[in-house]
């Protein structure tokens, strides 16, 4: 079992200097990108008085680059140096988002998020990689905790930071804050010995269409014969698509089923991030009797019931147990996923694989945004919301019984044979 060794604590992993400043630089620069999308939204919904269908497509936009073109970059992660990689993003990123400040218009907006996205498809799978070198492989889990954790105590209290940011000075002064912690995220990395092994993180000769195409199946074929590796990105994909059918109809199921305020649609939406939060902090307890395959499919599960549980009664009580409950499932499946994939794929294809993640979560997203509406329109959003808990427990019973059940099954029958 993959939870064999004692797993490190989140106190302990903090005590390794490399991972401190590479979470904090995470946690300031998560904290700017949120006030810097609240800022984006609500310039473009209260200045330029955007269309529903012009908002979303803010999403989009950030989106399509990982979608389209990142496990392209995952290809020159593995081959460029790790620390340069980070310290030019987070700087090209800061220029970019400055920029923002002189944009006028909704596609000038678009193109701007688009080039941001773009750049981040290198930095996202670098840091990974780097999560890696700098943490011992039973310190990952942790580290990937503490790294969710940073995101989801920043998505809870940053909308009203931003609001009053927003109201009190303008949308500029978040773009600002953005991008100073760029900067700051870039300082963080700077100091940091990142080290590969130089066979593994030395480009092969010409970077040529040819050799890229051949990395790109290379780290594909790796993830099609891997069968837990595969299973854990089909179902963050999954999780992620069902994330995004019912997640922008939230507001709507508030209002029409629950027959309330928005101020219930705050609450019960913030949910979400606290069940995330109290998981990460409970993980690394789980993580001492249980594989990581199977704690993927515990948060399949979990979130399965809680979308059924919310569709299956309209009041505030469950749609709150609901969201808590999503939050604590999606927890589960990030998190061991995240370092699955880390510590079972080799070192020099960690960023195509990483990137591919990304890439499908992306797809995932922007498929859910687009047809969420459709079809709750036609099937009514209890029913979609059905349909998501249906698809998340189908995803979940078919890696019980293809990776653990047949195992299991196959080791009792040779236990059996051998005592015979």
């Amino acid at each position: 079992m993959d939870a064999a060794q004692q797993q490190l604590s989140m106190r302990e992993v903090m005590r390794i200097p490399a991972f401190r400043r590479l979470w904090l630089g995470q946690l300031v620069s998560l904290l700017g990108d949120f006030l810097a999308l609240f800022a984006v939204l609500t310039y473009a919904s209260f200045k330029l008085h955007a269309t529903a269908a012009q908002v979303t497509f803010i999403s989009v936009a950030f989106l399509i680059p990982f979608a389209f073109f990142g496990p392209i970059a995952g290809v020159f992660v593995d081959r460029w140096d790790l620390k340069r990689t980070m310290i030019a993003s987070d700087l090209i990123r800061a220029a970019l988002i400055f920029t923002l400040i002189f944009v006028p218009n909704l596609y000038g907006i678009y193109a701007l998020l688009a080039a941001l996205s773009f750049v981040s498809t290198f930095f996202i799978p670098a840091q990974s990689v780097a999560l890696r070198t700098l943490v011992p492989p039973h310190g990952l889990l942790s580290a990937n905790a503490m790294m969710q954790q940073a995101m989801q105590v920043i998505r809870i209290f940053t909308p009203a930071l931003a609001g009053a940011l927003v109201a009190w000075f303008g949308a500029y002064v978040c773009y600002f804050i953005d991008g100073f912690s760029f900067l700051f995220s870039a300082l963080m990395i700077a100091p940091l010995l990142i080290r590969r092994e130089q066979a593994l993180a030395a480009a092969p000769g010409k970077t040529t269409v040819g050799s890229v195409v051949s990395e790109l199946g290379a780290g594909a074929r790796f993830i099609f014969t891997h069968a837990s590796i595969l299973f854990v990105i089909v179902a963050i994909t999954a999780g992620m698509f069902a994330i995004s059918c019912f997640g922008p109809l939230l507001a709507v199921y508030v209002r029409d089923n629950l027959k309330t305020n928005e101020l219930v649609f705050g609450i019960v939406n913030s949910l979400v991030g606290v069940g995330m939060i109290v998981c990460t902090l409970l993980i690394g307890r789980f993580a001492q009797s249980r594989s990581k395959t199977y704690m993927v499919i515990e948060g399949l599960m979990i979130m399965g019931a809680s979308v059924a549980l919310m569709a299956a009664f309209g009041n505030v009580t469950m749609a709150s147990v609901a969201m808590l409950g999503i939050g604590v499932g999606a927890a589960l499946l990030m998190i061991p996923s995240q370092t699955l994939i880390q510590a079972e794929t080799p070192m020099e294809m960690v960023g195509r694989v990483n990137s591919s993640l990304w890439s499908l979560m992306s797809v995932a997203q922007v498929i859910g945004l687009i047809f969420s509406g459709s079809l709750a329109e036609r099937l009514g959003i209890v029913k979609l919301f059905y349909l998501s808990a249906a698809m998340l427990a189908i995803i979940g019973a078919v890696g019980y019984f293809r990776l653990l059940a047949k195992p299991m099954q196959a080791a009792q029958a040779k236990s059996a044979g051998t005592e015979q």
